[in-house]
């Protein structure tokens, strides 16, 4: 599960390395999204007043991509983790921890540059493709 600034690596072209990892993955790994990440990528486009072309560059994207929507499991999972990480003082922002507690939920690896995930416990796995920034 890629999170918001991996896909803007990505598609900004700002890591070549996070580029290569996305297309080398292996038929049995899918590339995905959480509704959230897609939300936010919206967003920011929009704030920004973003081009045509960057608007369809985005949407193009995201096209090849699986992006999960959020349903019971994932609201469950969210209770969970965010009683958790505030049990121990380490809460993630609002949206960092819905995208946290989906990666969960479906058992999915986090991608992400960052550090803040490395507080989030119980994620299946945390990876950093961009690591050339």
């Amino acid at each position: 599960m890629l999170d918001t600034n991996t896909v803007s690596y990505i598609v900004k072209a700002s890591s070549p390395t996070a580029r290569a990892h996305l297309t080398s993955l292996s038929t049995d790994e899918v590339a995905c999204i959480s509704c959230i990440t897609a939300a936010e990528l919206w967003y920011g486009l929009a704030k920004v007043g973003a081009s045509r072309r960057r608007l369809n560059s985005l949407r193009d994207f995201l096209e090849r991509l699986q992006v999960l929507p959020w349903g019971r499991e994932e609201a469950v999972a969210y209770g969970t983790f965010r009683a958790k990480q505030e049990a121990v003082g380490k809460p993630l922002g609002p949206f960092d921890t819905q995208i946290a507690a989906h990666a969960i939920a479906v058992g999915a690896v986090l991608v992400s540059h960052d550090a803040a995930f490395q507080r989030a416990a119980g994620l299946p796995g945390l990876e950093v493709w961009a690591t050339d920034l």
